[in-house]
Formats: C-alpha cells, structure tokens, sequence
C-alpha cells in the first residue's frame, strides 16, 4: 500500500511557518477549496483569503488563515506560498468583527474605482478571516 503522507511545506515572506509529513491539506483556491492527499496529480495554483487546514498522520488537525498566495504540488510534496499566515487560534474573533465593520465603512465610502476595488478586497480578507475564527470556535462548519 501506497504511503498515506505527503510532505507539506508552509512559507511566508519572513519564515517557513511549518515542514513534515501530513496526511491532507484543504486551502483556499482561486476557484474554491481545494483538498491535497497524497500523491497528488501535479498543481500550481493562487490562493484566496480563508482557511487552510492540515491534518497530520495522527488525526489531530491545525486551521489557520492565509491572506492569499500560491500552493504548488509535485513528487508527493505540497509548498504553501502564503502572502500571511495566522493561526486560527491566535485570531481575536471581536478584533475580527470589528475589522469586517471596518472594511465596509470604508467600502461604502470609496468612490474611485481603484479605491472601490481595494476596499472590497479587504472586506473579503476581513470576512475570511472572521469566518476562520468563527470556525476555530466552532461556530462554523
């Protein structure tokens, strides 16, 4: 039987956040969630604002937030080019709310399209990221 793992590797600009084996990894596609098993067909892809979940060979899982990047996967290894990474745990779920709060006032104030633009992009940052707290509580499926 085929081994189960895959190496993982978790990069952001200032560090590598995580290395080992891992038996899946769920994140954030440009077109939707994606899940990586072990040998896995070859994939480059962006990420999108959300969750990114790694379960490790002993069932025991770990959720964080990703801001965006990109994931590549070849030769039964996946690398996580994450622009930020954050672990569920650590978000502050009132800070969270207050954020989103804020990505919209600022959102219905911007005129300019290029401002408009930029506002939404953070309401949809700010929105992952609360869901990614929400979901670490467990008021989230």
């Amino acid at each position: 039987m085929a081994d189960p793992t895959f190496t993982l590797a978790i990069l952001t600009p200032s560090r590598e956040e995580f290395a080992g084996q891992v038996s899946s990894l769920v994140v954030p596609g440009a077109e939707g969630y994606l899940g990586i098993l072990a040998h896995h067909a070859p994939l480059i892809t962006p990420l999108a604002a959300g969750n990114l979940e790694v379960r490790f060979p002993d069932g025991k899982t770990a959720l964080y937030f990703v801001s965006g990047g990109f994931l590549e996967v070849s030769r039964n290894k996946a690398i996580v080019l994450a622009d930020s990474l954050e672990a569920a745990a650590g978000i502050d779920g009132a800070a969270a709310e207050a954020a989103v709060t804020a990505a919209r006032a600022t959102r219905r104030e911007a005129t300019a399209p290029i401002a408009v633009e930029q506002a939404e992009q953070e309401l949809a940052r700010a929105r992952a990221r609360l869901r990614t707290a929400r979901k670490q509580r467990g008021d989230l499926n």
